[in-house]
């Protein structure tokens, strides 16, 4: 049971179904709720699915039909999606904290002939926004159905081409209006058994359950796939329902991995380092020369007495630190932004490694992901097998291959254009290594160009400033046609720096780069940059033309007059 079990002659919803069925006792999903573990067994999911399914065929729903998926992760959701496919439905997942108007928009978009709400309170978000809105079903209207499941609905899914539709997911409008992205069966008849085999790679040969934590919404790509690999494998996914009480539900959880976010694993680290501050004491002391002695090891610089300090910390404080983050934990996943190399490295110091993920909605998630013995810090690992990857024009990153999607919905224009030459223009700028893995260095439409016309990748600078002022929430670069460079920054709430705080910051920064790539000025807002403010999207990136529309007086005035 160590290696998992794909039937090539099926396709993907046919083989997750197939994997649910000949074990029924089996736990199959959990949620973490009120400091408890809320489990269903293979039967009762299948239950649940046959159960959606006759709803859906009694509302009239049909193949090719799209239907909106809009609530938080539970098992509900969980099941809708899986009736969806296997009735040949066209699943829109939508983002339950995202604005109505917004989900509206997207909703007009594509049309759907119905929509599954998870509760009263985001379906009157939609009638407030959409009076000529499609019939709108509650979760538990759908789960407590006059139909039952043993209704005669036959379980197997309907037929599937490999050009046929699955999803519509749509992009989170950095810089302009979200885009429906369509994926199709082929994309996820190749995309599941490549992340599967990763993970076989990573767990080895094993006869229990995988043991998974979930925090990150299913309407997000990455999301997704994990837990369509999940559910094609032999795994227990425990999903998170209140984000508040993350810990404590990673403690019921007790993973053996699970997805993240950077953000996440940067504030997981600044919180361990700041425990051991405030600690003090002996074990700071050890800390502190195991972590330096550790750091110049990896960079071959080690020093006459650091093999004692590494010696000890290895033996004391690292496992301890490693252990109280999870007893099971056998690596973090890390994706939808580069990692900090430095972040990276520290959680490889404890002995956990962080494997990396790139990829885009329309490359089904995933182009490189780290292969789990061959770790390169700061890169996000090679092209998954079967995909090829070059750099275009401005080292730009491009992909071919069977992951990436087929148009957009209701986009033949920009879909041809990001389809050019035949090849997926992601629209990042990125870097190979001899090895073949893959950096990203930034966002194609966000290099800045000053009156000098130097191309410059913000992302790297901000993310620099961030690490050397702490406080810092967010550090938005902006100068395109000015004559220097100068960042926005917020910080994070409860923080605050100061004047001479921040000039250190940017000194330090300055210091590293050519003079075009100097920070000259810079604004600290008293607000913060939100999904419910417009600032971020909804898996919180920053939206910067929103953000330089916003703080227009501002940035004027940092170029109001010559800085040093």
């Amino acid at each position: 049971m160590g290696e998992t079990k794909i039937d090539h002659t099926m396709n993907f919803i046919e083989n997750i179904l197939n994997r649910i069925d000949p074990t029924p006792g089996r736990v199959a999903l959990q949620e973490a709720r009120d400091g408890r573990v809320v489990a269903v067994t293979c039967a009762e999911l299948l239950a649940s699915v046959r159960t959606a399914r006759c709803f859906l065929a009694d509302a009239g729903l049909k193949k090719g039909d799209r239907c909106a998926l809009l609530g938080h992760n539970n098992i509900q959701w969980v099941a809708l999606d899986l009736a969806m496919m296997a009735e040949g439905i066209i699943v829109v997942p939508l983002y339950a904290r995202q604005a109505p108007a917004e989900m509206v928009g997207m909703m007009k978009d594509c049309s759907p002939s119905l929509i599954c709400c998870g509760d009263e309170s985001l379906a009157e978000g939609i009638r407030r926004n959409w009076s000529a809105a499609p019939p709108i079903a509650r979760f538990d209207e759908v789960f407590t159905a006059a139909k039952a499941a043993g209704s005669g609905m036959d379980d197997a899914p309907v037929a599937l081409a490999d050009d046929d539709p699955v999803t519509i997911i749509y992009t989170s409008g950095t810089s302009g209006e979200p885009k429906g992205v369509i994926l199709n069966v082929a994309n996820l008849n190749h995309m599941v058994p490549c992340t599967n085999a990763r993970l076989d790679l990573l767990m080895g040969p094993r006869v229990e359950a995988d043991r998974v934590f979930h925090y990150l919404p299913f309407c997000f790509a990455g999301s997704w796939i994990l837990l369509l690999t999940c559910l094609s494998r032999n795994s227990t996914l425990t999903m998170s329902t209140d984000l508040n009480k993350l810990v404590d539900e990673m403690k019921l959880a007790a993973p053996n991995y699970f997805l993240n976010v950077p953000a996440l694993l940067e504030r997981v680290r600044s919180g361990i380092e700041d425990q051991l501050n405030n600690k003090g004491g002996f074990a700071l002391k050890l800390f502190h020369k195991g972590k330096a002695a550790w750091f110049r090891r990896h960079e071959h610089a080690a020093r006459g007495l650091d093999w004692v300090w590494l010696a000890v910390a290895e033996a004391m404080v690292f496992p301890a630190i490693r252990k109280k983050l999870g007893p099971n934990l056998t690596a973090l996943i890390s994706g939808s932004a580069p990692l900090a190399k430095e972040t990276q490295l520290f959680f490889m110091m404890i002995g956990l490694p962080v494997l990396q993920v790139y990829g885009l909605t329309e490359t089904t998630a995933i182009c490189t992901m780290d292969h789990p013995h061959h770790v390169t810090p700061g890169r996000v690992g090679p092209a998954i097998p079967g995909i090829e990857m070059k750099l275009g024009e401005n080292d730009e990153i491009l992909v071919r291959g069977p992951n990436v999607f087929p148009s957009y919905w209701n986009r033949s224009e920009e879909t041809a254009k990001s389809l050019a030459g035949g090849w997926f223009h992601t629209g990042d700028q990125g870097e190979v290594d001899v090895a073949g893995n893959w950096a990203v260095i930034g966002r194609i439409k966000n290099l800045i160009i000053p009156a000098s016309g130097h191309n410059i990748a913000p992302e790297p600078i901000e993310e620099m400033v961030v690490k050397n002022l702490p406080g810092a929430e967010h550090v938005v670069l902006v100068g395109n046609g000015r004559s220097y460079l100068a960042a926005i920054i917020t910080t994070g709430p409860g923080a605050a720096v100061t004047t001479d705080q921040v000039e250190a910051a940017i000194e330090a920064v300055n210091s590293q780069l050519p003079h075009y790539k100097r920070v000259r000025a810079f604004h600290v807002s008293e607000g913060q940059f939100t999904i419910d403010n417009g600032l971020l999207t909804a898996n919180s990136k920053l939206k910067r033309d929103a953000i330089a529309a916003r703080y227009q007086s501002q940035i004027d005035g940092l170029y109001g007059a010559t800085k040093a």
